[in-house]
């Protein structure tokens, strides 16, 4: 065979059932919004974005709420379910491991494995729960004409007895709440893939569903609020492209707010920087808080700990509605 058509078969993968597995979070770890103790957060700009964000849903407008894994990892899933109810968050954007964290917290109580041992034999992420029932409900989005997230959210909806903890489950209130969550996936990253009925045709195109839901809450944007936490490819590189098509299609999204929050601190992220200072490649700083703001609306870069930035945003929230 030509080396360019070489491939290798995953049916044989041998996977293994994580109802015996250690997890580093749980459902009895999670933290819960107004019990659970935080330091509190302050920076320059956090307050006028407090108020950004109410003015716009005062207003009904958009606030879409990108993040990474780690804002599941790091045991907040409850603060994003609180602020969809309360009506504050519209749309939820994340990445494929994003999206399984929850999945994991929702039927198992607990996720987040040990990556380091696991990785010496081959096991790690060869689960077979999380990676069938997933594959499950994405091949049936997929035949149904559903995206990623919707399609994963009427999979809970369905099975009930399977997912005991979904009220803690950020995808199972947003497909009750009618909010939209879009999960924006590369092939080859997510646990799930590894899984043998694992089809790679059916994830492309219940993601390409959610690509052109978020391209569609972008459009709205304009008085609204763009938040990302920890997505520092994914999360930035979609929001471009879908601020682009907005665009592109003659929507005004130029009096939009933004804000990024993540450990990286970048100085003065606003000044002009050149290609050999490495904070130039960080792409929240350019594709999320300086260039889609440059004509009519403003960006802020948060540096903080997500256990306690986000609280922080939920306390000031619910103060001032």
């Amino acid at each position: 065979m030509e080396r360019r058509k070489q491939t290798l078969d995953l049916s044989p993968i041998k996977t293994y059932s994580a109802r015996e597995r250690i997890n580093l979070v749980t459902i009895d770890n999670l933290m819960t919004p107004g019990v659970t103790p935080h330091e509190e957060y302050s920076a320059d700009g956090f307050d006028e974005l407090v108020d950004r964000i109410l003015e716009a849903r005062r207003n009904g407008r958009p606030v879409i709420w990108s993040m990474g894994a780690h804002v599941v990892k790091n045991r907040l899933s409850r603060y994003i379910i609180e602020l969809m109810k309360m009506g504050i968050i519209t749309h939820v954007a994340a990445n494929g491991a994003t999206s399984i964290h929850d999945f994991e917290l929702c039927w198992l109580g607990g996720t987040s494995e040990d990556v380091p041992t696991a990785i010496e034999d081959g096991s790690f992420g060869m689960w077979e729960e999380t990676g069938r029932w997933m594959n499950e409900a994405i091949q049936r989005g997929a035949e149904l004409g559903l995206g990623y997230g919707e399609a994963l959210g009427e999979y809970i909806d369905l099975n009930p007895e399977k997912f005991p903890n979904r009220e803690d489950c950020i995808l199972w209130n947003g497909y009750k709440l009618d909010i939209p969550l879009t999960y924006h996936i590369a092939l080859g990253t997510d646990i799930i893939h590894q899984h043998p009925i694992c089809d790679m045709g059916a994830i492309g195109k219940c993601s390409g569903i959610d690509f052109k839901k978020m391209c569609y809450s972008v459009s709205q944007l304009d008085g609204g609020v763009f938040l990302n936490f920890g997505s520092s490819v994914i999360g930035p590189e979609v929001f471009l492209k879908a601020l682009s098509i907005a665009r592109n299609l003659g929507c005004p999204t130029f009096r939009i707010t933004t804000a990024n929050f993540d450990l990286v601190d970048l100085g003065d992220y606003r000044s002009k920087i050149g290609y050999e200072d490495p904070n130039y490649y960080y792409r929240p700083r350019k594709n999320i808080v300086n260039r889609p703001t440059q004509h009519g609306g403003k960006g802020w870069h948060f540096v903080g700990d997500h256990q306690v930035t986000i609280p922080t945003l939920y306390d000031k929230i619910k103060e001032k509605m």
